[in-house]
């Protein structure tokens, strides 16, 4: 039986490269304070840009996909789910909003966490929602000959319902302390939910959730403005290779979680670096041409629309669209493609 506790962690010591990431996060956390005072009503384009975000890219993650014109309009309530991905989609977009809307109420626990699972599953038939698992759920990839080769072994089923119940008292116990920074604590809960792997499918998805839900909590409120999930799916190889690394010996308790503690603590630490820039856009009283001839001079590289659309989100699509064909026109930026492949590049 693996033994969890989080008291020994006021003891770590943790290196140079973790010491900078905390104080650099802690830093822009009360930049993103004063933002939300001063700013509160210009903020509102970016909440619903971070949300379609997060739900499409968490689910993109695990192979669950559909079109972006599907995700706005099931995020919308313009339509229902036409295929299993799409109604684990909108399980996804259910529960993202409960987190928004009422973090400050949902204690972390067993019982909480699978009352948000049942949640996830709700428009399911796979009736898996709200219970742990009932069979051995190895994580596995193929090698280059096709044979399948488990690289992880969770805990078994009959372990895992005391273990989430343990990592849950720990977090809370080592929370109510304050004694180990909560950027530490939250990623190192998280590691041990996924190795745990509580539940027959899902448990990428929830441990996204939760990794929202308890930065909320905490007063890292970035992940309503920009999607956290996004960062994590443009780097998730890095994502998979930092669990790797840090799930080595976790049944013998003698893991170095160091690499995935890094891994979302610079996924937060760019989050916050996005919002600052972007709200600088969203207030900025300029003509819609000067704001996307702004937004294009930061763009290293080959960009789209898309790109454009988040670092302007006051200006609707088709004025980026209008704005982006007349900078074309003045030699500004060169178009390449045709369709979903065009992107443009800077013409220097």
């Amino acid at each position: 039986m693996r033994v969890f506790d989080y008291e020994k962690l006021s003891q770590s010591q943790w290196d140079v490269e973790v010491i900078n990431l905390l104080a650099k996060i802690h830093e822009h956390k009360g930049k993103q304070e004063l933002f939300l005072e001063q700013k509160p009503a210009v903020l509102d384009k970016l909440v619903e840009i971070a949300k379609v975000q997060s739900v499409e890219d968490s689910n993109k993650i695990e192979g669950i996909i559909t079109t972006t014109t599907r995700i706005k309009e099931l995020m919308a309530h313009k339509t229902t789910p036409s295929n299993r991905d799409e109604e684990e989609i909108l399980g996804y977009r259910d529960v993202l909003n409960v987190i928004h809307e009422s973090y400050e109420y949902i204690p972390i626990n067993s019982n909480y966490i699978l009352q948000l699972h049942r949640e996830l599953y709700k428009y399911s038939e796979k009736g898996i929602g709200g219970r742990y698992k009932n069979t051995q759920n190895s994580i596995v990839e193929q090698d280059q000959n096709g044979n399948v080769i488990e690289i992880f072994k969770p805990l078994p089923p009959y372990e895992t319902p005391k273990a989430i119940e343990d990592i849950c008292r720990e977090l809370n116990k080592a929370l109510d302390k304050h004694e180990v920074d909560s950027l530490l604590l939250i990623p190192i809960f998280i590691h041990d939910f996924l190795c745990i792997h509580p539940f027959n499918d899902g448990n990428g998805r929830m441990s996204r959730l939760l990794t929202t839900l308890l930065l909320y909590r905490q007063g890292y409120v970035i992940g309503k403005y920009i999607s956290l999930e996004s960062k994590i799916e443009q780097n998730k190889n890095g994502y998979y290779s930092s669990l790797r690394k840090s799930g080595l010996n976790w049944y013998e308790a003698q893991e170095d979680v160091t690499p995935f503690i890094k891994y979302i603590l610079r996924t937060i630490l760019a989050a916050y670096i996005d919002f600052e820039e972007r709200v600088d856009y969203v207030d900025e009283k300029l003509p819609s041409i000067e704001l996307v001839r702004k937004a294009v001079n930061k763009k290293l590289g080959k960009f789209t629309k898309s790109d454009i659309m988040e670092l302007v989100p006051s200006i609707g699509k088709a004025t980026v669209e209008n704005m982006l064909k007349k900078l074309v026109e003045e030699g500004y930026i060169n178009r390449y493609g045709k369709g979903r492949s065009t992107y443009y590049v800077k013409n220097n």
